[in-house]
């Protein structure tokens, strides 16, 4: 999803106009104060499976070197793209419906929703597994140009079956809002990943690849079933018709939900292919590695909107006004935790890739450098998309993606060919750099919105600084250019550091909770 932001209108207390000097107060603190809340868990979370993800990566690396890291990213990307075909965007449209639905306080309504959500999960997880198996040679003579890899594909789609059935549990965790059960989830399956996966390809090597995200779908599915059981949802008995009238409202919105899915997943499976079958399989494992480490630092973020920024905002869908200043916060925020990780990437992206992988990776540190400019406006611009979804304007929403998907896999194409590998970085960045302009003016048209004064400056701020950090390590050598992104660093972190705390104010259980020397020497 490509998305953007707009501006908090004034109602009462302080909004995002506010000045960072100043604390908010009333509704606008609280409000702030969720967003971090949500963040932190969620963020917390994604450390953790940062960690674990280190891990598994690094031990892949060793294990396979980049060529097997490329066949992973392949094999992640047609999951993927078989995974939002065959779900047909039933968690993401039951997520909006079970939170719709719990705003009103309609509990049989919600146990009606959960229940067909589920229903329908499972019923499509089993067609999906069966079609891609039906499928697995002219897929695997597309995609990888070997029918023998026919075998791996079929397994995979066991994979894509439990992925789906598990989005129906996913989606009653996010619709209500159990953003801490969804952290633990997400920590769960993270270390059940690296446990399974490493294992595996140590002892069949290659061919344990697939085998591992079998065996770590299984285990997150059962993972998600253990935690959304305890929501306390009691499954009704629905006759045939019922199912079939809750399910036709998830699967019209879930038909625009998958469509955009699959514009998405189809992208990144088409970029993978350019770059396999212009550059080689090793080529497609330095473009897997920068991409799974350009979006590290972002991830956390951009988790923590849609399971918690997603369903506030859809409850509050009708009011521009309650619209414009939800965006305005949650970008916000969002900037200031995540600029100084995007300068720090930028700074060492070298060092970087030895630490995740191995020093043979280093030849992806530039494309990890453009992936990083173009998660900066990620960034920026989801929150604004998040209105186009909360509106449930579902052509706006086809369309931009469409739009989208055809920037993307052109200017990939255009400049791998041209340049190499750094072309694919290049393209995801000017994909955001249009996308955002886009998104801005299709939601200042439908709900009105527009950044708030103190947005515009602290963006701009913050993308000169990039920019600059960005300029000298393609321009300078390494020591004066480390030295430069090094403070720019140090100096953003204190700044976004300050500006979060002042936003709360020093009264704030968030900021009492901090040291006393951090509370005073900040």
């Amino acid at each position: 999803m490509t998305v953007t932001e707009s501006r908090a209108p004034e109602s009462g207390a302080p909004g995002p106009h506010a000045p960072a000097s100043g604390a908010q107060s009333g509704s606008a603190a609280e409000s702030y104060g969720q967003i971090l809340r949500s963040t932190a868990l969620i963020g917390a979370s994604s450390l953790i499976n940062v960690g674990f993800g280190i891990i598994r990566a690094k031990a892949m690396a060793i294990l396979l070197g980049p060529a097997g890291v490329g066949l992973i990213g392949i094999f992640n990307s047609l999951s993927d793209l078989c995974f939002t075909a065959a779900g047909m965007g039933v968690q993401e449209s039951g997520v909006r419906q079970i939170a719709s639905v719990r705003s009103s306080g309609d509990d049989t309504g919600i146990a009606r929703t959960v229940s067909v959500v589920r229903k329908l999960s499972l019923v499509l997880g089993l067609a999906g597994a069966v079609l891609l198996a039906l499928a697995a040679q002219p897929l695997a003579d597309l995609t990888f140009g070997e029918p023998w890899r026919s075998g791996a594909v079929a397994m995979l789609g066991i994979a894509v079956g439990l992925r789906i059935a598990t989005g129906g549990q996913i989606a009653l965790l996010q619709g209500m809002r159990r953003v801490a059960d969804l952290a633990k989830l997400g920590v769960l399956s993270a270390f059940f990943s690296a446990v399974i996966a490493i294992p595996l390809v140590y002892w069949l090597g290659e061919d344990g690849i697939v085998p591992s995200l079998v065996g770590m779908a299984a285990a997150t599915l059962l993972t998600s079933w253990w935690y959304a059981r305890k929501v306390g949802i009691q499954t009704q008995r629905l006759r045939i018709w019922e199912i079939a009238e809750e399910a036709s409202p998830l699967l019209k919105l879930g038909f625009a939900f998958m469509a955009s899915g699959l514009l998405t997943a189809g992208a990144a499976y088409l970029v993978r292919l350019i770059v396999l079958h212009n550059s080689g399989v090793e080529e497609a494992g330095f473009y897997q590695a920068a991409w799974v480490l350009g979006g590290i630092y972002a991830s956390f973020i951009l988790q923590s909107m849609g399971v918690d920024f997603y369903p506030r905002l859809t409850a509050v869908a009708d009011s521009n006004e309650e619209c414009g200043r939800l965006v305005n916060e949650q970008a916000r925020v969002s900037l200031l935790l995540a600029a100084p990780g995007v300068l720090a990437t930028l700074t060492f992206a070298p060092l970087v890739m030895i630490v995740f992988y191995t020093a043979a990776f280093q030849p992806a540190s530039d494309l990890l450098r453009w992936i990083c400019l173009g998660m900066m406006l990620r960034i920026i611009a989801w929150p604004m998309g998040f209105i186009v979804l909360a509106r449930g304007a579902q052509k706006i929403f086809f369309w931009t993606e469409v739009a989208a998907t055809t920037v993307n896999v052109g200017l990939a194409y255009i400049l791998v060919r041209a340049i190499g590998l750094d072309g694919a970085g290049m393209a995801f960045f000017g994909l955001y750099v249009w996308h955002s302009v886009l998104i801005y003016v299709i939601v200042r048209k439908i709900a009105g919105f527009r950044w708030s004064g103190e947005n515009i400056r602290l963006g701009l701020a913050m993308l000169a600084l990039t920019a600059i950090v960005f300029a000298a390590t393609e321009m300078l050598t390494t020591v004066p250019a480390v030295a430069i992104g090094t403070a720019a660093t140090i100096g953003c972190g204190v700044y976004c550091l300050r500006s979060l705390l002042s936003i709360l104010g020093p009264e704030h259980a968030l900021v009492r909770k901090l040291p006393r020397f951090l509370r005073s020497a900040l």
